[in-house]
């Protein structure tokens, strides 16, 4: 599918790559931040309707997925469990149900808002990162589709090209999340005070207090109290 906005080098880790002198990082969540869908949630839907889920397993996903959402379990064990119902699918039937559900499921839910703070940040030389506890998988096609430079992100695990169940390292969550921000910055001759986020959650203040330019995309409302407290730039996307 072609791009939104002129393709650049596609990766899932930390560039090797400097930003030029003078630029900036611009790092922005995926779920209910660039897309107003749940991407889990999502792909839980298309797993079943592929038949790689049984009814049961749908069940238990939706349950953790309402869990997340009330916020009744700790945040990191109810991601693990829901990435949970990958183990025994091949990675190549698993990449390929992440195709379809970008492309018929979250494609269509992209804020429009999104693609004018990707053209003002590319105009500005700032360096376009999602940072987000979503998948791999899927945080790649959203690169690709929106002409962004990178992505930090969760990893399922797999032995022989089969998916344990498991994460493949930290889950790119809380503290985790802000480290790895912290990291490209780094590596990439820039600071987290010249940093733009993102972002939807309470779950994402750590990476918001630390960054210079953070921005509340449709936030909850526990965020929407402490961007307004702080100052923080909010914006209502559609």
């Amino acid at each position: 599918m072609p791009s939104m906005l002129s393709t650049t080098r596609m990766a899932t880790t930390s560039s090797n790559d400097r930003v030029k002198e003078g630029g900036y990082i611009a790092f922005f969540d995926l779920d209910r931040t660039i897309i107003s869908a749940v991407s889990g949630r999502a792909l839980a839907l298309g797993a079943w309707k592929a038949g790689l889920m049984s009814p049961s397993g749908l069940f238990k996903a939706l349950l953790l997925s309402l869990a997340w959402s009330l916020k009744v379990m700790d945040p990191v064990e109810t991601i693990h469990r829901m990435t949970g119902w990958v183990k025994g699918i091949r990675e190549s039937d698993f990449e390929d149900l992440c195709r379809k559900v970008f492309n018929e499921k979250l494609l269509p839910s992209v804020h429009r808002d999104v693609t004018d703070e990707i053209i003002m940040h590319r105009a500005n030389g700032g360096r376009l990162v999602i940072l987000s506890s979503s998948l791999k998988q899927i945080c790649g096609l959203f690169v690709e589709h929106l002409g962004m430079d990178d992505a930090l992100c969760s990893e399922l695990g797999a032995e022989d090209g089969i998916l344990t169940g498991r994460s493949a390292g930290m889950l790119c969550f809380g503290p985790e999340k802000l480290e790895r921000m912290k990291k490209y910055c780094e590596i990439n001759n820039n600071t987290p005070a010249m940093a733009w986020y993102y972002a939807d959650s309470w779950s994402d203040v750590p990476v918001l207090e630390a960054v210079g330019y953070p921005v509340c995309i449709n936030p909850d409302k526990k965020l929407l109290r402490k961007a307004l407290t702080n100052n923080w730039k909010v914006h209502n996307w559609t």
